[in-house]
């Protein structure tokens, strides 16, 4: 059996589901829609879409199936996704990397496969949606092609419970997205005794913008800021605007030095933009940074209060010292 190797933006790609904060939640009809169309128009016993996870390919919609869940190192689906195109097994018996498969010489009992990537606007591919059966069979380009017409369907419900949890403006994760990351990144943390710290960010005299600007050169600002976040911090790092001029953080695994180092070449990217732009104003900001620790903060909401707290003081310090 072959496991299936990782995609080169792994951490990219699992960001962007945990964003969606659609993992372990009940069964919806938007996807089990879907996933009754394709079972009977392939006249297939199983149809699902899946997610996969760090270690695991869940199922937010399965027809024909009771597992909710499998691990990911005998997915098919862990192969579909490296890869644009539909991943076809005609009989797993036959083939090198599913013959001797848990799935296929036990239940339930794969032959036949057929599995199409969901596919975001990042580029990355959160799962399949994919065809069973437990006979060998053929796939046709006409069935290629309904099979991505039915995938396509799933990543706009995919897309609609995207934007649930995303900031239109300055496409950060909001508040909801961000709290569900941050919930995932600090239980690892804990798990693995690594050190988190949240950064609570305040734009200075945002007000001051959009009443001498305008809102939409406050809206640019905003957008402007999230950018520079999101060059300055690393990919593994969870950026969020909880609405507003509050942009927050979460560095996992990063040491003082670490997290003063990325500090620094955030206000250095900070300034060269302000150079550049020129609009009659600088976007500056205060910040407040709080360590976590498991007993002092039970969730997120605690440390984010923490940390909203020190960024106030910060900024009345900062008006103190004008």
């Amino acid at each position: 059996m072959l496991h299936p190797r990782k995609p080169g933006n792994e951490v990219l790609r699992l960001q962007t589901l945990r964003e969606l904060n659609i993992l372990d939640t009940s069964p919806q009809e938007r996807f089990d829609r879907v996933t009754r169309l394709a079972k009977r128009l392939f006249n297939v016993p199983i149809a699902l879409v899946s997610l996969v996870d760090g270690d695991r390919q869940w199922f937010k919609s399965s027809m024909g199936l009771d597992a909710r869940q499998t691990p990911r190192d005998i997915s098919f689906c862990g192969h579909t996704i490296l890869s644009d195109q539909i991943l076809t097994v005609s009989d797993a018996v036959l083939d090198l990397r599913f013959h001797d498969n848990p799935l296929v010489v036990g239940p339930p009992c794969i032959r036949f496969y057929a599995g199409c990537p969901l596919t975001m606007a990042n580029g990355s591919r959160l799962g399949t949606l994919c065809l069973i059966d437990i006979k060998p069979r053929e796939m046709n380009d006409e069935d290629r092609a309904l099979l991505r017409d039915l995938a396509h369907m799933a990543e706009q419900e995919l897309v609609a419970v995207q934007m649930a949890s995303m900031d239109e403006l300055t496409l950060l994760s909001n508040r909801r997205g961000f709290e569900a990351l941050a919930r995932h990144a600090l239980g690892a943390c804990q798990r693995l005794n690594r050190t988190a710290t949240l950064l609570f960010f305040d734009l200075n005299d945002f007000k001051q913008i959009n009443d001498s600007f305008g809102h939409a050169e406050g809206d640019g600002a905003l957008k402007t800021f999230a950018d520079v976040l999101r060059i300055a911090f690393r990919e593994s790092d969870v950026i969020g605007r909880l609405g507003g001029d509050e942009f927050v953080a979460l560095l996992t695994a990063a040491d003082h030095v670490e997290t003063s180092a990325i500090m620094a070449r955030l206000r250095e990217i900070l300034d060269e933009r302000n150079a550049t732009l020129k609009r009659g104003y600088d976007i500056h900001f205060s910040v407040g940074q709080v360590d976590y620790h498991p007993e002092r903060h039970p969730g997120i909401e605690a440390l984010l209060a923490d940390a909203d707290k020190a960024m106030y003081l910060h900024k009345q310090a900062g008006k103190r010292a004008r």
